[in-house]
């Protein structure tokens, strides 16, 4: 038993277009939206699974913080263009009923429904901001 009281609150993902990132996650995955702040012409969405309140995805304007070099900017948004910037893992009970739904939203696939060496089952899409999105099956 542990001590702690720790959850997972909140994690963050990078987004470089409002209206996509809100279609995809709001309408494709089926989250709701906790949370859309507009500020100084930037965005903020923060979205969850509807049962789980208590975690949420923000997504938010990449390489805002004032501490960030041009150089790194530059390196972000090359590599949300490549899809290895950021990443998240989802899980589901039934991997292929929800690969099915989420294909059928027109999802940008990099890897359908797998078994893997290691165990898992898992599919991997991508977010219209490139992030790495792979779905576990869990049972």
């Amino acid at each position: 038993m542990s001590d702690t009281d720790l959850t997972i609150h909140q994690a963050f993902l990078p987004h470089d277009d409002h209206e996509a990132s809100l279609a995809f996650y709001r309408d494709t995955l089926g989250f709701e939206v906790r949370n859309d702040v507009e500020y100084m012409g930037m965005h903020w969405l923060t979205v969850g699974p509807p049962e789980q309140p208590g975690t949420s995805i923000v997504l938010h304007p990449p390489a805002i913080d004032p501490g960030i070099t041009d150089d790194e900017r530059r390196t972000i948004t090359d590599m949300m263009a490549k899809g290895t910037f950021a990443s998240i893992n989802l899980a589901t009970t039934s991997l292929d009923s929800t690969f099915e739904r989420l294909q059928a939203g027109d999802v940008d696939v990099v890897q359908e429904p797998t078994d893997q060496p290691w165990g898992i089952r898992d599919c991997a899409l991508r977010d219209p901001a490139g992030n790495m999105i792979r779905i576990f099956e869990v049972k």
